[in-house]
């Protein structure tokens, strides 16, 4: 970043998926520059113009996924549990110094009702341990259902939980959280993210118990405007 005052450029690693997309779309909303990481440059394309269409003067393209993390000051992984590791080795070179995002859940098909953590604990924690200090690892957005942040006319009524030993790195995806109108609290280290992570499989179980979509949590005792 040229200033303390200019947003962060915000790469999105698999920003063609649901979730990613979603989150690019809600960024761009909010005046950020986001740079999509894909290998598939279709999918890629038909993204951004979804997001041009949706927000005017949108400053959102794409790049493949090395060159996306080499732009981004803040980078955001959005890939499937399988894909986690070989994306962040794939990138590795050009996180140093950086805050990654991590909102990897790891679901195992098909049933991704049932809690599955891996060992460790933690499917985050482990991309912390693998990468070292020299990046900022923080676990969030796991349980914000991806439909409800690509409806931008949609209030998200779902706290995110964010982990990471890095309390600066903490502080900027609340920041990043709260611009997109999501209330994100500190919920510890990357230890931590195991709960998060796990409370995915049960808002898909609750989600098809009671046959509703995009479950969520909240955290009641803190003031509004925390």
């Amino acid at each position: 970043m040229s200033s303390k005052t200019q947003k962060p450029v915000i790469a999105i690693l698999g920003g063609t998926g649901a979730q990613g997309s979603a989150l690019a779309l809600r960024w761009a909303n909010a005046g950020y520059t986001v740079v999509i990481g894909s290998r598939n440059p279709e999918k890629a394309t038909q993204v951004c113009k979804r997001i041009s269409i949706e927000v005017d003067n949108a400053n959102v393209s794409y790049e493949n996924n090395l060159v996306a993390a080499q732009k981004g000051d803040v980078v955001v992984l959005c890939v499937p549990y399988a894909s986690q590791r070989a994306t962040v080795e794939e990138v590795q070179t050009v996180l140093g110094g950086k805050v990654l995002i991590d909102t990897t859940v790891p679901l195992v098909p098909p049933r991704v009702a049932r809690v599955r953590l891996p060992d460790g604990g933690s499917a985050v924690a482990a991309i912390q341990s693998m990468l070292g200090e020299s990046v900022s690892v923080a676990s969030a957005f796991q349980n914000v259902a991806a439909q409800v942040l690509a409806d931008l006319s949609s209030k998200v009524q779902c706290d995110v939980l964010v982990c990471g030993n890095d309390m600066e790195a903490r502080e900027l995806v609340i920041k990043l959280a709260s611009d997109i109108s999501v209330r994100a609290i500190h919920a510890g280290t990357i230890a931590n993210s195991a709960a998060a992570e796990a409370l995915t499989s049960i808002l898909i179980s609750i989600n098809s118990r009671y046959k509703v979509h995009g479950a969520g949590i909240r955290i009641t005792g803190l003031d509004s405007g925390e």
